[in-house]
C-alpha cells in the first residue's frame, strides 16, 4: 500500500506536468489560429513567422517571399507535434544515453543485449525521441550503432514526417546522421553486399514486430524522402535547420565524399555538437572518406533539383539568396553540382545556374555596367556573398574564369589581397592563375608588403609564396622575401620567426606592468590565436621552399634562445609544426639540424612531458646520423647526440612511464631495447642512415682510371683486323 501512495515530490511533479501539457495545448491552439490567419491573408503583407519558436522550428518564411521557387512563397510546411515521452521513459532513455556515452559495460556481449533492449523500447517512439531535447542525442547514437535493417526501419518510422523533422531544432540532426550513415549502404547495395549483410542480421535477437522491416532498397527510401522534401524545396533553402539536411541529402545524392574538410564546412556549422559512440560502424567511416558510386536515379534526382531551382528562381531571387546567411551555403553546393554535372553538356551549358548569377558571361564581364559585373563587385566585399564568389572562381569553366581574371583579379589583385574579405576570392583566383599571372601578382604585391604585414594578412603571403613555388617564379620569391624582411625592419631576416610565431609579443607581454593589463575579450583571444596560427603556417611554408626562404628561416631559428625554441615547440600545434618542418627539411645552413637539436637537447624531458612538444622529440630519432656521400644539404644529427638524448630519457624513465606522452616518446625511441639490448638499439638508430660506400684514396682512383684506359686500348688492338705483309703471307 505504501508503494501506491505518492510522495509530495511526485504530486508536485504531476501538477507541473499537467500545467505543462495544458500550456502546450494552448500554444498549439494559438499556432493553429495564426496559421489560419496566414492562409487567409496569403496575399497580404503581414507575416507572423518567427526566426525561432518554442517547438524548435526555425523560421524561413520571410525570406521565401523573395525567392518563390518550387511550391511558391506560401510553401511553409505544416508543423507536427509528435507528443512527449513520459517521465519514466525520459529517465530510461537519458540513463541509456549516458551509459552508451561512457561505454559502461563489462563485455561486448552485455553491450549488445543492452542495445537490443533499448531498440525494443524505442519502437513506436522514434518521432518522440528525435524531437526531444534530452533524448535526441540517444537517437543519434543509436543511428551510429544501427545495422542496415534498423536504419531502414528508422526511414519507415520517419516517412511522411521528414519535412517536420528536418526543420526541427533537434530532429534535424537525427535526419542528417541517418542520411550520412545510410549513404554507404546504397553503394553496397549496388554491389550486392548489402543483401548478404541483411541476411546475416535477420533475426538476431529481434522481436517479430521488429523483423518486419521494409523490403524497399535504401535507394528507394532516399528517393521517397526526396519526394517529400521536394514540394517544400524553396522553403528549405533558407530554413535555419532544413537547409543543413538539404545540403547533406544533395551530397549523398551526388556521391561526393562526406568527410572532406571543404564538404564539412558546407554541411554543418562550427557550433554543431559532435555526437560519437564507441563501437560505431567503422566501414561507414571508411566509405565516407572516398567518392561513392551512386545509382543513376540519384544523378537524375540531383539534376531535377538543379533544373527546378534554375527555372523557378530569377536573377533577383538568386542574388538575395547569395547574401542570405542560411541560403548561401546551399547555393554554393548547387552551383558546384550544376557545373560538375552539366558544365560539359553542350545542350545544358546555356542553362547553368552560374549564368543566372552572371548573365551573358564571359562577354558581359568586360563591361562594368552589366549585371554580371555588378554581381562580382557587390559580392567581392560581402562577408557572405564572397563565399559564393570563392566557389564560382574555383569551379567556373575556363572561359568564365579567364574573363574574371582579365577584368577583375588581374588588374586589382593587390587591392583585393589587402582587404580582409576580398582576399579569400583572390586567393582562390591565385590557385588557378598561370605562371605569368602569378609573377605579375607577386610583383604588384611587393610595394604593398608593409600594409599586408601591418594588417597581419599572413594567409595572403602564404598563398603568394606557395603559388610562386608551384609556378617556379624564383625571382619573385626572392623579391617577396626581401620585402617581407624589410617590412619587419631586418635585412637578414633573423627576426622573422620571432615576429611570425608571436615570440616577441610573448616576451613583451611578460615585461608589461601588471597594473596596465586588462582582461581581454573572448573575441580578441580568438583573433590573436588565429593570427598566431596563420603566422606559423607562413613560417612553415617558407621552410618548405628551397633556396633563400628556407635559408633565411633556418638562420632565424638558430638565432633563437633555448627558452624561445622551447616555447615554440610546446605552446601551440602550429608552432610545433614549424619546428618539425625545420627538422625534416634539407639543410640550407651547414650543420643546421645538429645545431637545432643541440639547443633542444637540454630540455628533452620537458618536451617529452608536453602534449604538443613530445612530437618534436619523436621526430628527432628519424633523422639520419650521417649523410650519403658529399651531400651538403642532407639533414644530419650525429649518433652521439642521439645517444645523449637517450641517456637523458633513460635517467627519467620512471617519470616518462607516468604520462601518455612520455610513454609515446619511450616507445618511439625504443627505450626498453636501449636498456636491455644496446646493440639492437644502435642498429635501430642507424637504420635510417643511407648506405655510404667507403671513400677511396685519390691515388687508387687515378690508378683505376689509368688501368681502365689500358684495358680499353688492348681491347681495341685485339678487335683491329690484321694487315697482310708484303709477301702476301
Amino acid at each position: 500500500m505504501a508503494r501506491d501512495k505518492k510522495s509530495k515530490r511526485q504530486l508536485i511533479r504531476d501538477e507541473k506536468k499537467a500545467k505543462k501539457r495544458q500550456r502546450e495545448i494552448e500554444i498549439d491552439e494559438t499556432k493553429e489560429e495564426r496559421k489560419r490567419q496566414r492562409v487567409e491573408a496569403a496575399n497580404g503583407d503581414g507575416n507572423d513567422g518567427a526566426p525561432f519558436n518554442d517547438d524548435g522550428y526555425g523560421g524561413g518564411v520571410e525570406q521565401m517571399q523573395y525567392f518563390g521557387g518550387v511550391g511558391g512563397p506560401a510553401a511553409e510546411p505544416e508543423r507536427e507535434f509528435f507528443g512527449m515521452l513520459t517521465d519514466e521513459e525520459q529517465e530510461y532513455f537519458r540513463s541509456a544515453d549516458e551509459k552508451l556515452e561512457t561505454n559502461d559495460f563489462e563485455s561486448d556481449e552485455d553491450r549488445g543485449y543492452f542495445l537490443q533492449s533499448v531498440y525494443t523500447e524505442a519502437v513506436g517512439k522514434e518521432l518522440k525521441l528525435a524531437s526531444s531535447q534530452s533524448c535526441s542525442r540517444l537517437m543519434e547514437r543509436l543511428i551510429l550503432l544501427s545495422n542496415t535493417r534498423q536504419k531502414k526501419r528508422l526511414f519507415e518510422a520517419f516517412t511522411e514526417h521528414f519535412v517536420s523533422l528536418v526543420t526541427h531544432r533537434f530532429a534535424s540532426h537525427c535526419c542528417e546522421k541517418l542520411f550520412i550513415q545510410s549513404a554507404p549502404v546504397v553503394t553496397r547495395e549496388l554491389s550486392g553486399m548489402a543483401e548478404e549483410e541483411e541476411q546475416g542480421e535477420e533475426g538476431e535477437g529481434e522481436s517479430e514486430s521488429e523483423q518486419k522491416a521494409t523490403k524497399a532498397s535504401m535507394e528507394d527510401l532516399f528517393l521517397f524522402t526526396l519526394d517529400e522534401l521536394e514540394v517544400h524545396l524553396s522553403y528549405l533553402l533558407s530554413d535555419r535547420f532544413g537547409s543543413h539536411a538539404l545540403r547533406v541529402l544533395l551530397v549523398v545524392l551526388s556521391g561526393r565524399p562526406l568527410d572532406q574538410v571543404s564538404t564539412k564546412s558546407l554541411l554543418q556549422s562550427k557550433r554543431k555538437e559532435h555526437i560519437s559512440v564507441q563501437g560505431g560502424r567503422t566501414e561507414t567511416d571508411d566509405m565516407n572518406g572516398q567518392t561513392r558510386v551512386v545509382p543513376e536515379s540519384f544523378t537524375l534526382a540531383t539534376q531535377k533539383i538543379l533544373e527546378d531551382t534554375t527555372v523557378s528562381m530569377d536573377s533577383t531571387a538568386l542574388r538575395v539568396l547569395a547574401t542570405h546567411p542560411t541560403g548561401n551555403p546551399v547555393l554554393q553546393l548547387l552551383v558546384d553540382l550544376d557545373i560538375s554535372l552539366n558544365g560539359k553538356d553542350k545542350e545544358k551549358r546555356d542553362q547553368l545556374l552560374l549564368l543566372k548569377l552572371l548573365p551573358g558571361a564571359p562577354e558581359s564581364l568586360s563591361d562594368n555596367s552589366t549585371p554580371a559585373s555588378d554581381f562580382v563587385n557587390s559580392t567581392m566585399y560581402d562577408p557572405i556573398g564572397s563565399r559564393l564568389l570563392e566557389t564560382i572562381v574555383t569551379h567556373a569553366p575556363a572561359k568564365i574564369f579567364k574573363a574574371l581574371n582579365a577584368n577583375f583579379f588581374g588588374p586589382r589583385i593587390h587591392t583585393y589581397l589587402r582587404n580582409d574579405i576580398a582576399c579569400y576570392p583572390a586567393i582562390k583566383a591565385l590557385n588557378r592563375m598561370g605562371k605569368d599571372d602569378v609573377a605579375e601578382s607577386a610583383r604588384r604585391m611587393v610595394p604593398e608588403m608593409p600594409k599586408v604585414v601591418a594588417a597581419n594578412r599572413y594567409n595572403v603571403l602564404k598563398a603568394l609564396f606557395e603559388r610562386c613555388k608551384v609556378r617556379q617564379v624564383t625571382q619573385e620569391i626572392e623579391a617577396l622575401l626581401e620585402a617581407l624582411c624589410t617590412a619587419y625592419g631586418s635585412r637578414d631576416g633573423l627576426n622573422l620567426v620571432p615576429r611570425l610565431c608571436g615570440l616577441e609579443a610573448e616576451s613583451a607581454s611578460k615585461d608589461d606592468d601588471p597594473a596596465k593589463k586588462f582582461q581581454p575579450s573572448l573575441q580578441a583571444d580568438k583573433q590573436k590565436a588565429a593570427t598566431l596560427s596563420h603566422g606559423c603556417q607562413l613560417a612553415t611554408a617558407l621552410l618548405s621552399i628551397p633556396g633563400a626562404p628556407a635559408k633565411t628561416l633556418q638562420q632565424s631559428m638558430l638565432s633563437l634562445s633555448t627558452d624561445q625554441l622551447l616555447h615554440l615547440a610546446t605552446s601551440t600545434t602550429p608552432s610545433m609544426i614549424v619546428v618539425k618542418t625545420a627538422l625534416s627539411s634539407p639543410a640550407e645552413v651547414p650543420n643546421f639540424h645538429k645545431a637545432l637539436v643541440t639547443k633542444l637537447a637540454p630540455s628533452v624531458m620537458e618536451l617529452a612531458h608536453s602534449q604538443i612538444g613530445h612530437n618534436v622529440v619523436n621526430s628527432v630519432v628519424g633523422i639520419p646520423s650521417k649523410a650519403a656521400g658529399r651531400e651538403a644539404q642532407a639533414g644530419v644529427v650525429p649518433f652521439h647526440l642521439k645517444e645523449r638524448i637517450m641517456n637523458t630519457l633513460g635517467t627519467g624513465e620512471k617519470g616518462l612511464r607516468e604520462s601518455w606522452t612520455g610513454r609515446s616518446v619511450w616507445r618511439t625511441w625504443k627505450g626498453d631495447q636501449w636498456k636491455f639490448r644496446r646493440g639492437d638499439w644502435v642498429r635501430f638508430v642507424k637504420e635510417v642512415d643511407p648506405e655510404v660506400k667507403p671513400e677511396e684514396k685519390l691515388w687508387n682512383r687515378v690508378a683505376d682510371k689509368e688501368r681502365g684506359k689500358g684495358k680499353k686500348k688492348n681491347r681495341v688492338d685485339k678487335e683491329r683486323p690484321r694487315e697482310n705483309d708484303g709477301d702476301g703471307q
